[in-house]
């Protein structure tokens, strides 16, 4: 049996019982000559020796497969066991084991606080420790951790999924019981996933339908914000290359879209539309006004679209090339009076779905929302 201390997220029981499978009982602990800081740029800590000590908590009694487990969750992180000295509460020195970054792989960030990483990150990883989890035994951690932000996207798509439950007047309102899933397995990952399941669900007679193979194609949630300049009535449109024409067999694949991008794990929508509005154009967006909800092709895909009219001062120099270079992106902004969003939407030339239901949404409040700004 091992002795374990963990200083960063598996302090969170939530997130340990999951690694482990199990509920374990954990001591407070303290490791002198440590701090804890957040890995840069990620959603992790990592720790360094020096300072005023570390604290966590103190786990014994693990079995082989409990640290088969860990090793399996940490090991896709690049951390390695070390043998440390831990001062335990009421137990004065224990012998434990300590994750610790491979050398040179993670820099530094801020320090480190388990209460604020909770409250930020809390739920979006142990949701994604599911999913990590059911790949104990069938994959690499190194590939698993290459999609870890991805996988994050999902999680936290999971948690505004059981968090905004519409109210149901029209449709069924369905329970956990009413879809059985006999076998479930991920045929493709990388930016994006493809799953496979065999499952039977509920039917209008009250009867479960046989067992069927279905598969969906998992993008994680997205924002979509159309910027629109209520003194002046204008909007600003981008351009780019899109894969879907492409592979449609669509020689005209730059298409005229909305502002948008995946929300990543811990992110908010609106922080996210925020976010995609400076990277794509540059924009600065000073009130966003949520439009509508919706999933744009549910019989196959898990995307759920967060749509928004973003409020921004769009003078004619606000057009012009942006995008983030290390993804690739090649953005062109244009900037078009109202009348000519609603002539390029009308004529087909703007053919993106999002981008068609903000026209519409804002045709139908732009004089409220112009007149609130004084124009």
């Amino acid at each position: 049996m091992t002795t374990f201390f963990f200083y960063g997220t598996l302090c969170h029981g939530p997130l340990l019982r999951v690694v482990l499978g199990r509920d374990v009982q954990a001591i407070p602990g303290r490791l002198p000559d440590h701090s804890v800081f957040w890995v840069a740029g990620r959603a992790f800590p990592m720790i360094e020796t020096g300072g005023s000590g570390a604290e966590g908590v103190l786990v014994a009694d693990m079995s082989d497969e409990d640290v088969a487990r860990l090793n399996y969750y940490e090991g896709g992180f690049a951390y390695q066991t070390r043998d440390v000295i831990v001062e335990a509460e009421g137990a004065g020195s224990v012998s434990a084991q300590v994750y610790f970054p491979d050398p040179g792989k993670w820099t530094p960030g801020a320090p480190w606080h388990l209460a604020d990483w909770a409250a930020r990150w809390g739920e979006t990883v142990v949701t994604t420790a599911y999913d990590a989890m059911a790949l104990y035994g069938l994959g690499d951690p190194a590939e698993i951790h290459a999609r870890y932000p991805q996988m994050l996207m999902r999680g936290g798509s999971r948690v505004r999924a059981e968090a905004e439950t519409p109210g149901l007047h029209l449709r069924r309102r369905a329970g956990r019981e009413d879809v059985a899933v006999a076998r479930k397995r991920q045929v493709y990952a990388n930016y994006f996933a493809v799953e496979e399941s065999d499952l039977r669900f509920r039917r209008f007679d009250g009867s479960m339908s046989p067992e069927v193979n279905r598969a969906v194609f998992i993008s994680g949630d997205a924002t979509v914000v159309l910027p629109y300049d209520p003194v002046r009535d204008r909007v600003l449109l981008v351009e780019q290359f899109r894969m879907g024409p492409h592979g449609r067999g669509d020689p005209q694949s730059w298409l005229i879209e909305t502002v948008a991008g995946r929300i990543d794990g811990g992110e908010s929508p609106e922080e996210a539309a925020l976010r995609e509005a400076r990277e794509e154009a540059g924009l600065a967006i000073r009130e966003l006004i949520p439009a509508l909800n919706c999933y744009p092709s549910p019989a196959a895909m898990a995307e759920y679209l967060y749509t928004y009219i973003g409020i921004a001062d769009l003078p004619d120099d606000a057009a012009g090339i942006g995008g983030v270079e290390g993804e690739a992106e090649d953005i062109r902004a244009h900037i078009v009076p109202f009348s000519t969003l609603m002539e390029l939407v009308e004529s087909g030339e703007a053919n993106t779905a999002p981008l068609a239901l903000l026209a519409y949404w804002l045709d139908r409040n732009r004089a409220r929302i112009r007149s609130a700004a004084g124009a």
